[in-house]
């Protein structure tokens, strides 16, 4: 009887064999500049990413650019079903990744999938333009993207956002469907207005950004930015951070707005952020050159939740990376002062544990365990460097975005 070990060179990895296309007409369909990748597949394929049981394989999912109808092709050379006689079975693809998508919106016959493209020209954007970004090309031509926002459930627009949040499990991690029933989504919607071979307008989707819309007594509201994608051919264009400026300015003109957070940023969404609300705090009085070097205070706090709509722990942050674009590195006067506050702050839990310890031995209880889960003084310094160097980088590469403008 046949056994799966002796079948390893069929192991695939899902990374190499699966690629992607927004097909605008039907010869985009073998142009292969248009393939991408996705970044993972373990939420597709489990934690290996691979995929068992093919000679040769080529998975195809291909979308058309606007609305987004969906197409899975499955290629190979020979599956180890029949290399094992029907003993050992390869892997379902279509299926597997099927179960990621809503039920009956892709299709497995090209001929039906490339019937949508004659419809797709009278694909028209969900929701009310509220901004427009112009970008110009390498080969000079202009590009023009345009952002929407959308809070109304009508089945169309639910159906095309189901559609459109399936790419997210290829493309963030930990990532997760949200419930579209919920009335307290609101929805970032970008597109990309092109001319067709007819001279025609049409639009492709570039990306979007879920916003949860938090209640705030009495009745006010805390918006938080949830999910944000700019699909991988429209990346590099400037396009995240259009769209979070968009954002901000949709809600900063709202009276009952009290700040906009992020939920669980990853380090890439941070740098972005941090470098939007540095931009805009730099022309704030309170965070003039004159003001900064003389530490973190309120006034800075009050205007930018006012002027701006950000939290306390944001505008933190943002005044960390202003005082060290106004700072001289290598003038030790300067430089030492901006370590050690930026330290202090870091290490706040650290000397709260060590507080925390103390009050409880003068109630005379046995600490001795939680003192053995801490870093020694010496050990905690060697972090606290590691801790503001990874900061500090951080804080730099933002900087020189700035003095790039």
């Amino acid at each position: 009887m046949a056994q799966i070990e002796e079948y390893q060179d069929l192991v695939i990895d899902a990374l190499e064999v699966v690629d992607f296309k927004l097909i605008r007409d039907k010869g985009d369909i073998n142009n292969d500049a248009l393939t991408f990748h996705p970044a993972m597949a373990h939420q597709i394929f489990g934690e290996s990413e691979t995929i068992f049981g093919y000679q040769d394989l080529h998975v195809r999912v291909m979308y058309t650019a606007g609305p987004l109808h969906i197409y899975l092709g499955v290629e190979y050379g020979k599956r180890v079903n029949e290399i094992s006689g029907g003993e050992i079975k390869a892997d379902d693809v279509v299926s597997t990744i099927a179960q990621s998508l809503p039920d009956g919106c892709y299709f497995i016959n090209l001929d039906e999938f490339l019937k949508t493209l004659d419809k797709a020209d009278k694909f028209q954007p969900f929701g009310e333009k509220i901004s427009e970004y112009t970008r110009t090309s390498d080969d000079g031509s202009e590009r023009v993207f345009e952002i929407y926002q959308c809070d109304y459930k009508s089945s169309s627009f639910l159906k095309f956002f189901a559609r459109l949040q399936t790419f997210i499990l290829w493309f963030v991690d930990a990532a997760s469907y949200i419930d579209t029933d919920d009335p307290q989504w609101c929805y970032f919607l970008c597109y990309e207005k092109y001319k067709n071979n007819d001279g025609q307008w049409q639009y492709a989707t570039a990306g979007y950004t879920t916003v949860y819309e938090y209640y705030a007594y009495p009745q006010n509201k805390r918006p938080r930015i949830s999910q944000m994608l700019i699909l991988p051919p429209f990346q590099k264009l400037g396009l995240a951070t259009q769209v979070v400026e968009t954002i901000y300015k949709f809600y900063q003109s709202q009276k009952n707005v009290v700040d906009i957070t992020v939920e669980d940023p990853s380090e890439d969404f941070q740098r972005l952020r941090n470098f939007v609300d540095a931009r805009s705090c730099k022309e704030l009085k309170s965070f003039a050159r004159v003001d900064i070097v003389k530490g973190f205070n309120k006034e800075m706090v009050r205007e930018a939740r006012e002027a701006l709509k950000l939290n306390p722990r944001q505008v933190r942050k943002v005044y960390e990376l202003l005082r060290l674009f106004y700072t001289n590195v290598k003038d030790e006067k300067e430089y030492r002062p901006y370590r050690l506050e930026v330290k202090k702050r870091l290490n706040a839990v650290y000397y709260k544990q060590l507080k925390d310890l103390k009050k409880m031995e003068r109630f005379k209880m046995d600490t001795e365990m939680l003192r053995a889960r801490l870093p020694t003084v010496k050990q905690r310094m060697e972090q606290l460097q590691e801790e503001y160097s990874v900061v500090e980088q951080d804080y730099q590469s933002t900087i020189a975005k700035l003095k790039a403008l």
